[in-house]
C-alpha cells in the first residue's frame, strides 16, 4: 500500500479581486456609494478539454449613509463537477471624519452541487468501484459568513470568513462515505495608494488566505495608474503563479479589465495560462455621485 497526499482549492480565486472585494467580504457592500455591477469571467488552462471555468455577477448598493446590500451569483465548473452559488450581503458602517468608515458585514445564501460520477469512464480501472455508482445532483448547501472592512481615501484593510458552515457532500448508498467537504476559508486583505503626481499613482495590495489542512496562500499585487485612466499591474501568488493585468477606465461609470496568469507549478508545462475578464459599471440613479476613479 502506498499513500499520497494532494491539496486543491475549493472556492474560486480571482486575479482582479481588488476590483470586487464583495466576492470575499460582505462588509464591502454599498461602499462605493452608488449601485455597482460587475461581471467576471475566468478561464483556466484553456488548452485543456473541460477546463476549469468560473462566471460571476456581483451587484451591491447603499441603502443609506450607513447600510448597504449586495448579491452575487457564482458558477464554478471543473470537469464534471459544477457548483452554483447564490448569496446576499448586508453591511452596516460607522462613519469617521476624513471620509473614513468601518463596516461590519453578513453574508447568507446557498450552493447547488452537481457531480455526475457515473459519467466518468472507468475502463482503465474498476468499473464496479462503488464510489462512482451514484451521481450527486443538486445537493443543497446553505451557508453564512461575516466580514469587517475599514476604508479611507488612501488605504483599506479587511478580514472575512465568507463561509462559516463546513457542509459535507455525501453520495447515497456508497460505503466510501464522504466525497467532499466545504472547508472554512479566512481572508485578510489590504491596500494603499501612493500619489506620486497628477500623472501617476502607485497601488500595492495584498491578500492572505487561511484554510484548515492546507498551506497559507498569499497574493501580492502592484498597479500603476496613469492619468487616472489606465491601470497596469502585476501579481504574484506565492508558490503558485504570477500574472499581469491591465484595466481601462473607459468612462466615469465603465471600467474594463483583463488579466493573464501563468502557473509556476509543474502543471505549467501542460497549461497555456489563465484568462480573466472584468467589466464594471456604476449606476447613480440620481441618488449619488459616481466618483471616478475609485481606488478601492
Amino acid at each position: 500500500m502506498v499513500g499520497f497526499s494532494s491539496k486543491a482549492q475549493q472556492d474560486p480565486l480571482y486575479t482582479q479581486y481588488m476590483n470586487q472585494l464583495l466576492s470575499i467580504n460582505p462588509a464591502y457592500a454599498g461602499s462605493k456609494g452608488v449601485t455597482s455591477a460587475t461581471l467576471m469571467v475566468r478561464e483556466m488552462y484553456t488548452t485543456w478539454p473541460e477546463n476549469p471555468s468560473t462566471q460571476t455577477i456581483f451587484v451591491h448598493a447603499p441603502l443609506n449613509s450607513q447600510m448597504g446590500v449586495g448579491g452575487s451569483i457564482v458558477n464554478d465548473k471543473i470537469y464534471i463537477y459544477s457548483n452554483t452559488g447564490v448569496f446576499g450581503d448586508y453591511s452596516y458602517s460607522i462613519n469617521y471624519p476624513g471620509d473614513k468608515f468601518l463596516s461590519l458585514g453578513l453574508k447568507a445564501g446557498f450552493s447547488y452541487i452537481q457531480l455526475p460520477l457515473t459519467d466518468i469512464d472507468l475502463k482503465n480501472t474498476d468499473p464496479n468501484d462503488p464510489a462512482f455508482q451514484q451521481d450527486v445532483y443538486y445537493k443543497f448547501l446553505p451557508n453564512a459568513g461575516v466580514g469587517v472592512y475599514f476604508s479611507s481615501p488612501d488605504y483599506y484593510f479587511g478580514f472575512s470568513i465568507p463561509k462559516l458552515i463546513s457542509n459535507t457532500v455525501r453520495s447515497q448508498n456508497v460505503e466510501t462515505g464522504t466525497i467532499s467537504k466545504e472547508e472554512l476559508h479566512a481572508f485578510f486583505m489590504g491596500g494603499y495608494v501612493f500619489d506620486f503626481s497628477r500623472i501617476i499613482k502607485f497601488k500595492p495590495y495584498f491578500m492572505v488566505r487561511f484554510t484548515p489542512n492546507a498551506p497559507i496562500s498569499a497574493d501580492l499585487t502592484a498597479q500603476a495608474v496613469f492619468y487616472e485612466r489606465l491601470w497596469v499591474g502585476a501579481t504574484y501568488r506565492f508558490g503558485n503563479s504570477f500574472g499581469f493585468m491591465g484595466q481601462v477606465q473607459a468612462t466615469k461609470q465603465l471600467k474594463i479589465g483583463y488579466a493573464y496568469d501563468l502557473t509556476t507549478t509543474e502543471i505549467g508545462v501542460y497549461s497555456k495560462g489563465t484568462h480573466e475578464i472584468l467589466v464594471n459599471f456604476d449606476f447613480s440613479f440620481g441618488r449619488g455621485r459616481v466618483r471616478s476613479p475609485r481606488y478601492f
